[in-house]
Order: structure tokens, then sequence, then C-alpha cells
């Protein structure tokens, strides 16, 4: 592929975590593993909160507040103490990864988006996950070859949705524009807003018909993975 080609396709970040793959699923049974592993009961209110623990923890990095260290930690400190147990956030942390980097679940319409617009598109990921939790699970998805480039956060060194982390991707896309790109996201605090931080077009994918925000306003919005290429065409036309 030309670089003059590569630059004439309009740009698509997509996320990975409950955009393309199925993260709460993977993320309840990698936990029900790790703590049976470390002589937890898995029950499923015990799931069901650290889910909750989690996604506070990670809300609060995206808004400078916590550090990634800070947050995959925290997260089982937290728990345990909510269960009343001394067990080790470290350990608990390292099996936890490990299992979550083993396997994977699509989204529903995933495997057939990238199919449709791999060759019209140039796309990318961009993922606040663990480096090597997201290219195990990458890799077992096998969906790789699709993308330009891979773009996460750990490695980047800046964490959505500041503009940092989007203006180092920018700089390894050669001849990147802005009016020709959009990324595509569940999450309107992370995704949504990092793209309109970095002054790109925003398109919200939302199946659980979440709640809108006031403070957030995609551009688009999108509740099946099989109208994103209908808003493509209509946004990059020919």
């Amino acid at each position: 592929m030309t670089k003059e080609t590569f630059a004439a396709k309009p740009a698509v970040l997509l996320d990975i975590d409950d955009t393309l793959l199925d993260f709460h699923k993977a993320e309840a049974l990698a936990l029900a593993k790790a703590l049976r592993e470390m002589q937890v009961d898995p029950a499923p209110e015990t799931i069901a909160r650290y889910s909750q623990i989690n996604k506070q923890q990670w809300e609060l990095l995206e808004e400078g507040l916590l550090t990634r260290e800070q947050v995959l930690l925290r997260r089982f400190e937290i728990l345990f103490q909510e269960l009343g147990l001394d067990r080790s956030a470290e350990k608990t942390r390292d099996l936890y990864e490990r299992n979550l980097s083993i396997g994977h679940y699509f989204m529903p319409g995933a495997e057939k988006l990238l199919d449709d617009l791999c060759g019209s598109y140039a796309l990318y990921i961009v993922s606040n996950g663990t480096g090597s939790v997201q290219a195990g699970r990458i890799a077992s998805a096998g969906i790789g070859r699709y993308f330009e480039k891979i773009f996460i956060s750990e490695e980047i060194g800046y964490e959505k949705p500041t503009a940092a982390f989007f203006e180092r991707c920018f700089a390894q896309i050669p001849g990147f524009d802005r009016e020709r790109a959009l990324i595509v996201g569940d999450s309107l605090s992370s995704d949504i807003r990092g793209g309109i931080n970095a002054g790109i077009r925003t398109c919200w994918y939302n199946p659980g018909n979440k709640d809108p925000r006031p403070d957030i306003t995609p551009d688009f919005i999108i509740h099946d993975l099989a109208e994103l290429p209908g808003v493509l065409a209509e946004l990059f036309p020919g």
C-alpha cells in the first residue's frame, strides 16, 4: 500500500472493549477464575460489585485523578476491603490479567463490520486497556490484520480522553487529516469526549440505550454496529 493510497482513505478509530470485543463477559469469566485461585467465592454479586468498582476507577483515571497503576490495584483493594478479606491485590491483578488476555468474545456484528470496512477505510484501534491484555485478546480474536496500527494508552504514555493521547496517535498516521477521521466507541467519557478533545468527529455506539450526557454530545449515535457503514458513507461520500 503506497503512502498516497494510505493517506487518501478516511481514518476510522475503533475502541476495543464493548465496541469490538465483549469486555463484560470476558471480565466476569477472568475475574471468577482469579478469585477462585485466591480462594474467594466468585458469587454473582461479587462479580457485579467488582465491575462497578472497576468502572469507577477507570473513570477517575479519565479525569486525571488516578494513575493507571493505582487503578489496576485499587479495584481489588476496594473489593477485598468491602468483603472483609485479607488478600493480595497484586497477585489477584496478575491472575486476572493473565486470564483476561486469553480468549475473546465478539460484540454482535463486529466481525462482519471489520470485513465490510477493511479496504475502504484505514482502521486503527485506540484503547485504554493494558498492553499485554489487549495484545492477547486481539491475537485470540485474529483481528490484528484489519488494522493499520494499534494504539494502546499504556504504550502511548497518555490515556483517552486526553488530547495528548490522540496527538501521539495522529503523529504516527501518515497524511492524517482530522476532517477525514471518525472515532467510534461505547464510552461517552473516554471515546466521545476524547474525540471532541482531539477535534475529530465522533460516533457513540450505544447498544444498551444508555442515557446521553448533556455535557458530551457525539456527532452520530448508533445502536447496532451494522449502522456504522451507512454513517461512514454519509460522512465520507465517494
